[in-house]
Order: C-alpha cells, then structure tokens, then sequence
C-alpha cells in the first residue's frame, strides 16, 4: 500500500467507512492506465485522458466556473484527480460540496497514486457512489472523461447526466419559430380542428392490460406468440408505435391503435391500405397526407411541447407525455386508457443481435449499427451497443415509470435495455 493511500484511506475510513470498504473491493488492476506527460502529467484511462496535461488546474476553474456561486449544495460527478474540488473548495464557491463517484475502480487507483486528502477532508465535502441516488441532482458538474469512463453501477446516472447536459443541443431542431413548424402546423390545423380528441380514448381501458409495441429487434422473437394472442377473443388491446405498423401488418398482427409523432412519418412507414380497423392517435406536427390516407378513426393530442404552446391556446385537446421517442406517448396513452398493466415488446433502447430495429434494413430508421459507439446493460446485467439518443429515451421512459407506481410494467425481453421499474413478463422473456 502506498503512503498516498494510507493517508488517504484514513480520512475515508474516518468520514465515509462504507464508501472506504467499497473502495477497498475494486479493481483497479484491470484499468488500462498510464501516465501522460505534458507541462504536467496526468493519467490516461483506456485510451481517455482524466484532465489536461499541461495546465490541470486552469481546466478546473473553466469546469469550476460553470457551478453558480449561489447555491447551497453544489454536486460534481466524477472524482478526476481532484483539481475541481480543490479550485471549488478554496474558492470558497461551495458552501457544501456532494462528490459523486461514476468509477470506483478509478478513483481507487487515483487514492493510491496521489494525494487526495485535502479535499476529502474538507467538512463541506460528501462523498457517495452516484449510483446510490435514483436521480441526478442539480446544479453539477459532470468531469467529461468520467462520463466515458462511468463504470456498469453507475451507468444509469451516467445516461442521465449525459441527457442533462446535452438538452439544449437535442432541442435545438424544435425551435416553435422555425418556419418548418409553423408551416406544417398550418397545413394540419384543419384536421386538428376536426379530428377526434385523443382525450376521449382517456378512460376507456381501466383496470386492463395493455400491449405497448416498439421496432425494437427484440419484437422479432414475439411475433409468432403476438399472433396467437392477437387471434384470441379476450385479449390486451395493442398499441404500436409508427415504425412498428409495416412489420407486424406483415406477420398478420393487426393493432388496434398506432401512434405516430414525427413530421418525417411517412405511407412508407403507415401504408394506409385495409387500415380501417385501425384508430390512428397522432400529434399535429404529422404528415397531412399521411393523416388524410388513413382510413380508420383519427384521434389527435398535443404535447407538452413548447412547439405546441399556442396550438393549445387555440385548441383543446388531451396533452401525452413526451420524452423524445414515440414510445413515450404510446406509454402514456396505454396509462390514460387506464391500464394496470403495460407490458413493452420491443422497446430495446439498444441494438441487440448487432441489428437495429425490427422489420427494417440497418440504418433504415436511424443511425446503423455500426455508429454505435455507446453501451447500456441489457436485462442480463450484460453491456449491449447503443447510441445516445437511446441512452436519453430510457432514462425519461425509466422517469415517468416511477411517476406512475400504480401502473405495472412488464418487459418482454431481456436482450435489450434493462429499464429501471419494469419486471419481465416471464410468459415472453428470454
């Protein structure tokens, strides 16, 4: 052991034992770590460097500098080689400082190569793994090597973080002045006016169980038992999202709802042909053409959505849950219908079996498989590929499944995304 973790070690043992004995059972042997040389040193962790080389702490204070200096809790994400907390503490800019570990293993090898104590000794500081809370915590900052190198326990907060951080770029396309929404808001406010209101589908299921359809590739290991339910007299009512329609119209499992919010939507996605059966719930940022094909009941919704702000000064009209992905309000709709149960087939969140989505070439509806350059674990606790948009559409779907704990969701499959508050409907899962 060497002095630098003595030291170190006597503080933590001293404030946070449990932490301390943690610590103690990583791996920190198994880190691809070496030492990078500069004007200063710093180490490199699986081919990612932790902070700059050459002026560590000036990149502490531009990181430090991001945290409000009015806050009375100020939480960093990630442990580094301790330059942010330091600049943080003889600032005197947190009057109490929440450190978050996101890898064990290398904040044990940081303990043993470098002197920590200063900052672990400090009365404002607390120190936890991240993945002890259930959420992230506000205001933070999250050390950007430490977002790549978040370890499998504390991979959840980890997509949390990264979706936090990334919410202004991912609704930049979303801008309610941009002349494409206006124009295409114009161009369906006809049909909104006169369609259905998804509202009236609201209470309609209580008490039932309701199927929630993604194009996930897992939904290719249900088809045949989707089938055989779908052919039954008494049976959960199925709802699919857009993408999901073409490929199980072509198995023969016709739903009973489609949901479909994207303006990019196209016949290609929703063919409209012996469709008449089958009520369309939709949001008015759809395709007109698309919406005017269809031959079943049209039902349409807002958002919360700022793009839908003065659509609903205009018009009245039940409000979905969004969260980025269709399969949030499809979700939603199945809650408001009333159902107990919701189980999702489909829903990956990820790209297991190397493919991207069910009934569709690769890269058909998204980025290909191999972009894929992120991971989730799968419901065999097992690193699976995925990409980051997906990594943000679990985390809001994992949100709003713990807002509704008199709701019991099932997952079909455990070769996709493990998804926090859902148990597997053992009569499907793998």
């Amino acid at each position: 052991m060497t002095d630098s973790f003595e030291r170190n070690g006597a503080v933590l043992q001293s404030r946070w034992p449990e932490v301390w004995a943690r610590l103690l059972a990583e791996d920190d042997a198994s880190l691809g770590a070496e030492l990078v040389e500069g004007l200063q040193s710093t180490l490199k962790i699986n081919g990612i460097q932790l902070t700059s080389r050459h002026d560590r702490v000036a990149e502490a204070r531009l990181q430090a500098a991001s945290l409000p200096t009015d806050s009375a809790v100020l939480h960093l994400y990630g442990t580094g080689l301790g330059d942010v907390q330091r600049v943080l503490l003889e600032g005197g800019t947190a009057a109490r400082l929440q450190v978050h570990i996101l890898n064990g293993a290398l904040f044990s090898l940081v303990l043993k190569l470098t002197e920590q104590v200063s900052w672990l000794s400090d009365p404002r500081v607390e120190l936890g793994y991240a993945s002890d809370g259930a959420e992230i915590q506000l205001p933070f900052f999250a050390l950007p090597a430490e977002l790549e190198l978040a370890d499998e326990s504390n991979a959840r907060i980890r997509d949390r973080l990264v979706s936090e951080v990334h919410i202004d770029f991912n609704n930049r396309e979303f801008d309610p002045r941009a002349p494409y929404i206006l124009q295409r808001l114009e161009e369906s406010f006809a049909l909104v006016s006169t369609d259905h209101d998804v509202a009236e589908l609201f209470g309609s299921r209580q008490g039932e169980e309701i199927y929630v359809i993604g194009t996930g590739p897992s939904l290719e290991h249900h088809f045949e038992k989707l089938r055989v339910v779908r052919g039954q007299a008494l049976r959960p009512l199925f709802i699919c999202v857009d993408t999901a329609y073409r490929p199980l119209i072509a198995q023969g499992i016709q739903p009973d709802i489609v949901v479909t919010i994207d303006h990019k939507i196209s016949e290609r996605h929703l063919p409209a042909a012996d469709s008449a059966c089958v009520r369309l719930v939709y949001l008015p940022m759809s395709d007109p053409q698309v919406l005017l094909a269809w031959e079943g009941e049209r039902y349409v919704g807002f958002s919360p959505s700022p793009v839908y702000a003065q659509l609903r000064q205009r018009i009245q009209r039940g409000v979905l849950s969004a969260g980025g992905s269709v399969i949030h309000p499809a979700v939603d709709l199945a809650v408001r219908m009333g159902a107990s149960d919701v189980t999702l087939f489909g829903v990956d969140f990820a790209y297991p079996m190397d493919k991207s989505h069910a009934g569709w070439g690769d890269g058909e509806l998204g980025a290909p498989v191999e972009q894929a350059r992120q991971w989730v674990l799968d419901g065999h606790g097992q690193r699976v590929k995925t990409q980051l948009n997906f990594r943000r559409y679990l985390g809001e779907l994992e949100r709003y499944i713990e807002a509704h704990p008199h709701v019991r969701f099932f997952n079909s499959s455990r070769s996709g995304a493990m998804i926090a508050g859902t148990d597997f409907n053992e009569a499907f899962s793998q």
